[in-house]
Formats: C-alpha cells, sequence, structure tokens
C-alpha cells in the first residue's frame, strides 16, 4: 500500500482543524482520496513547472493554463484508449431523460 499523501497526513490535517477548515475526503483519511489529483500534480511538475524558469506568479498561471489545456485538450493519455481528457467527456452519449 502507498505511504499517506501530504494531504491526509497529521501535520497537515493539525493545521486544517485548528483553523476550523472543513476537511472533505471520499473515506476515512485513505491515501485514495487524493490519488487522481496527485498523479496530475506529478505530470503538472515534470512536464510543465520544473522545466521553466517563471518570471512572476502570473506567468506561472498562465503557462500552467496553457499545459492543463493541452493536458486535457491533446494529450493522449492511455487509460481513455488513447484520447484526450476533453474528448472523452465531452463525447459522452447524451442520457435519455427520465
Amino acid at each position: 500500500m502507498p505511504e499517506a499523501a501530504q494531504f491526509t497526513s497529521i501535520d497537515f490535517t493539525k493545521v486544517l482543524l485548528a483553523e476550523d477548515i472543513k476537511i472533505s475526503m471520499d473515506g476515512k483519511g485513505a491515501w485514495r482520496d487524493n490519488v487522481f489529483v496527485e498523479r496530475l500534480w506529478k505530470s503538472v511538475k515534470y512536464e510543465e513547472v520544473y522545466l521553466r524558469a517563471y518570471e512572476t506568479a502570473s506567468h506561472a498561471r498562465a503557462s500552467i493554463g496553457r499545459y492543463l489545456d493541452f493536458y486535457n485538450g491533446r494529450l493522449p493519455h492511455s487509460r481513455l484508449g488513447g484520447k484526450a481528457p476533453d474528448q472523452t467527456y465531452f463525447n459522452q452519449p447524451l442520457l435519455a431523460a427520465a
């Protein structure tokens, strides 16, 4: 089983609880609660952030935004049959009206 994610660590959750911030997770602090976000963040870091030297926060925001547009709109994902997430999400057949 993977190690606990940073978002479910005791040190992190204590800070949130001390500030009366509600913690929302699917399970009881299980690593899998954030696994999809952590996978995305790993891709963003290694394919975008670590390759750039941003001059300002606004440059970083714009560049990361372009990367996320690419990631969702054009990057083929093996788990989606070689399609980009947007192709998969927006090309679903419409559900019949109830």
